[in-house]
């Protein structure tokens, strides 16, 4: 069977947006300006609103384009009872706290003559206590037309009282997000009509919000025929944190959250710095710190787990708003955030950096790693300066997109590997040891050039013949 995945997406950086708390638009709104708003740098809290929107986002579209961004992955916008947007109300209304459809549909204008791509995020397995048709068995009881589009198993249902059999089926035993019968075709067609009703307005791709759970045979094929009928280059992503073979074989989505790469990366950089409150009950596990070696195993397993066109549409990613950010995992340390951005950029897949790691945004587990945008004297310049010339390396140089992987080396704290594509070979070398590191690396039959200097990156070179001999600094990386 051929694998046929969206070409765009293997030439893409993704930027993921937490929309309450990215950019306030700086137009008035008449009815929506007197809504009383959690100050912006405040500690977020579970149920509060800072009034981020998607006119916010239209208005720092220059600052994402001088990054080097060229796709964003909105977490949900449809109208909702909470600042996360997860609990859906309606799902053919964009919130009007983030603007409403006219704020959605300006921003994909601004977004394409820019040649950036947008992802909404697709929360298909459960809905909310408002949704309309959940919200009529509230009040009707078993009188209600909707009993078979959820999971209700007795009565009197309660929504609310947590003291009581809450007699419906709730995701994740969550009596605030009932969760559809999938098997009830007029749900299928429901949520299908919704995926096609927002590719058809513009957007360009679904990401999943836990798909695994919609386990209808068929559902998911039938999500991507669709979807691909009406724009055959759309992206869906899936939110897998494990083994995603099941759903990558070509007939489901083009790619998933990477968490597989995530988990390696930073046991790999971070090591011993990891504070493991912050990872421990999530669902990946970037501990016990990792050797180069063992590192090394790990990449190359995933690098099997997949087709390569699909590896080509991973999203590649170091945190999100589902976890604590990586800076904050890292006990602040700044040389796991760039070391750990330097593997993100050069591994096969789409890189995603979730909006403001790039500037050095702290945030412990959600909601705390949901925190506003930094105000700009605030930001670290190093860890952008880190981001910019990264993102620029993986534009200019083809290998680094689309090139395929070769582990060159792994002992103890160095690794380095190649990506090579056509006569274009680039290699990444790191150390992530606290002392000065020297490594010979043969390069015959790797094709590389001879150059005297990094691209990416300081370190002392010395060739002999096909033999590349450097002394990495400490806590450092090079691409050359």
């Amino acid at each position: 069977m051929q694998i046929c995945t969206p070409d765009w997406v293997k030439n893409a950086v993704f930027y993921q947006i937490f929309p309450d708390r990215f950019a306030r638009g700086s137009q008035p709104h008449p009815v929506f300006g007197t809504v009383p708003l959690e100050p912006w740098h405040d500690v977020p809290t579970p149920q509060g609103y800072k009034g981020g929107d998607l006119w916010g986002v239209i208005e720092r579209l220059d600052y994402l384009q001088d990054l080097g961004i060229n796709a964003v992955y909105f977490t949900p916008i449809f109208q909702s009872a909470s600042n996360h947007r997860y609990h859906t109300h309606d799902y053919y209304q964009v919130d009007p706290l983030l603007g409403g459809n006219a704020a959605l549909e300006k921003l994909l204008e601004a977004a394409h003559q820019r040649d950036i791509r947008v992802v909404l995020d697709g929360v298909f397995n459960h809905a909310s206590r408002g949704f309309f048709f959940f919200n009529d068995i509230l009040e009707n009881g078993p009188y209600s037309p909707w009993l078979d589009w959820f999971q209700i198993q007795g009565w009197p249902l309660s929504a609310y009282d947590g003291s009581k059999p809450a007699n419906y089926v709730g995701w994740a035993n969550n009596r605030a997000l009932p969760q559809f019968n999938h098997a009830n075709p007029a749900v299928r067609e429901y949520l299908m009509q919704v995926a096609d009703y927002w590719i058809q307005f513009g957007v360009d791709g679904w990401r999943l919000d836990v798909p695994n759970e919609i386990a209808v045979p068929g559902f998911w094929q039938e999500f991507r025929d669709r979807v691909k009928a009406i724009n055959p280059d759309a992206y869906i992503v899936g939110e897998i944190w494990q083994d995603a073979r099941h759903w990558l074989d070509g007939t489901q989505f083009d790619g998933v959250m990477n968490y597989l790469f995530t988990g390696p990366t930073i046991a790999f950089v971070a090591g011993d710095r990891v504070d493991v409150s912050q990872v421990q009950d999530r669902s990946y596990e970037p501990y016990p710190a990792l050797n180069a070696a063992a590192y090394a195993a790990k990449i190359q397993h995933l690098l099997t787990l997949y087709p390569w066109d699909i590896q080509l549409t991973q999203l590649n990613l170091l945190d999100s708003h589902d976890t604590a950010r990586l800076l904050t995992i890292a006990q602040g340390d700044a040389a796991s955030v760039e070391l750990a951005t330097l593997l993100l950029f050069t591994f096969p897949g789409a890189p995603s950096i979730y909006y403001g790691d790039e500037i050095g945004l702290p945030g412990a587990l959600d909601p705390d790693s949901r925190r506003g945008f930094l105000l700009q004297e605030h930001w670290n310049q190093e860890v952008l300066t880190c981001h910019k010339q990264l993102i620029a390396l993986r534009h200019a140089h083809p290998a680094l997109r689309t090139g395929d992987y070769r582990v060159l080396y792994a002992n103890e704290t160095v690794y380095a590997f190649a990506r090579s594509l056509d006569s274009e070979t680039r290699i990444v070398v790191v150390n992530t040891g606290t002392e000065p590191a020297p490594v010979s690396l043969d390069l015959a039959g790797v094709g590389s050039e001879q150059g005297d200097r990094p691209l990416y990156g300081t370190a002392d070179l010395t060739w002999q013949n096909n033999t590349l001999s450097l002394i990495l600094p400490a806590r450092q990386g090079v691409i050359l």
